[in-house]
């Protein structure tokens, strides 16, 4: 095992002692792309040198995404035998097979077939690129960033002294004439189109001053069209953090940006339109808001100093004691109202009363006393009894008889016991 990874049986390893020669870095290179076989390549022409007398033309293939191309040779019959002439910013197809020159150690693709993309292809891919796209979301409303109502700085992508620029910046100057620029001029077609816009776009995307970015170009065929279909654009307008205008060609035109873009304008003018207030309808707008706040105002004023008119012309606010004097007439014709019902109804009471105590001294002890009954108790040490029965005081027991005005001691001599008949002698 050799140094740079290559098996070689028998062969010495490589190290700054034994180098292997250029023949035969050479000659590997060429063995080992030999084995890659012959490709299909896609791509856009930018360069053709076919001279005459020569046995072999060369051609340039640029990728329409990247910086990045491949050369190409073929056979001058080739490109003769075209049906439609081969031309720079052609997109084709190439089948070929890579070859390493070790006389001068270059690389090149030899050509034994061109294809022409047409334009039902173009469109085919780009249909496809569109679904891919929507699948993923890059279309979505929702990811859709609003637009500053005043933007101080827009940064603008188009041609080069374009009337795409021209139309932009003048009208938005001419609707709102403080509002400034920054200009990135780019290739809009052709193989070098991509690449610079997306450079463009980088560098506006990261200046903090740059509010929104509008790309702008006029209107073309499909093919010039194409660099504003592209994936990579596509996907660097939608993970850009600035909004974005998409102001491509006139209204038929609609590329892939117009859909990932934040906005699409029909025209570069529109894009100048929507993107800028109108200084005089914003003046005039104001104007009619001021009028229309001060009507208002007014308005109010005069509603509220009717208001005040009213609430001064009501008695209250003419005679302000008017209601206390009259309330207080009737509170005072109340409380001797009151006064009279409480004084009546103390009277009736005191009455009914007087009648009740009347009542409750006849039927009393003392008035019973004082008709000639008395009350008879038998002393017995500490403690006194009522005698209600001849049992209750026996012979000799002391006796203490309460009259009408005061009491009297007595002794119990004997006892008489009351029968029937005495009692009724007695009541006859």
């Amino acid at each position: 095992m050799t140094q740079d990874g290559v098996a070689q049986t028998g062969a010495p390893a490589n190290s700054a002692e034994q180098p292997y020669p250029v023949r035969s870095v050479a000659v590997k290179v060429a063995q080992w792309i030999e084995r890659l076989g012959s490709i299909w390549v896609e791509g856009q022409v930018t360069q053709i040198s076919a001279r005459p007398g020569t046995r072999t033309a060369f051609l340039v293939l640029r990728d329409a995404s990247v910086d990045m191309s491949l050369s190409l040779t073929c056979d001058p019959e080739l490109l003769r035998r075209l049906p439609v002439p081969l031309t720079e910013g052609s997109r084709v197809v190439v089948y070929g097979k890579l070859q390493f020159f070790t006389g001068r150690g270059t690389l090149s693709l030899r050509v034994t077939e061109i294809r022409a993309v047409g334009i039902g292809e173009l469109l085919v891919r780009i249909e496809r690129l569109k679904a891919l796209l929507t699948a993923e979301g890059l279309f979505d409303a929702r990811l859709k960033r609003p637009l500053p109502f005043l933007p101080a700085t827009i940064g603008l992508i188009t041609g080069r002294a374009s009337a795409a620029e021209c139309d932009v910046v003048s009208v938005a100057q001419n609707r709102w004439p403080a509002v400034r620029f920054v200009i990135r001029n780019t290739a809009v077609q052709g193989p070098t189109a991509v690449p610079q816009m997306l450079e463009a776009l980088a560098e506006l995307d990261r200046d903090a001053e740059v509010e929104v970015i509008v790309l702008a170009r006029g209107g073309g065929s499909v093919e010039d069209l194409l660099p504003f279909s592209d994936e990579a654009l596509c996907r660097a307008v939608a993970a850009a953090r600035t909004p974005i205008v998409s102001a491509i060609g006139h209204e038929p035109d609609n590329p892939l940006l117009d859909l990932v873009a934040d906005l699409r304008a029909a025209t570069p003018t529109d894009a100048a339109k929507r993107i800028v207030p109108d200084a005089a309808a914003e003046l005039a707008g104001v104007r009619d808001m001021r009028a229309r706040s001060a009507a208002a105002l007014r308005a109010w004023v005069q509603r509220e100093s009717h208001t005040l008119t009213q609430l001064r012309s009501r008695p209250v606010m003419a005679d302000p004691l008017r209601e206390l004097n009259h309330r207080h007439d009737e509170l005072e014709r109340l409380r001797t109202a009151a006064r009279r019902t409480v004084e009546q109804l103390l009277r009736t009471e005191s009455t009914t009363a007087g009648h009740l105590r009347e009542k409750l001294t006849a039927v009393g002890p003392a008035a019973t006393l004082a008709r000639g009954y008395a009350v008879v108790q038998r002393v017995a040490g500490p403690e006194r009894h009522v005698v209600r029965s001849i049992d209750d005081s026996p012979a000799g027991s002391q006796l203490r008889i309460r009259v009408a005005d005061g009491a009297v001691t007595a002794a119990a001599l004997g006892a008489t016991r009351l029968t029937p008949e005495s009692t009724d002698e007695k009541r006859k």
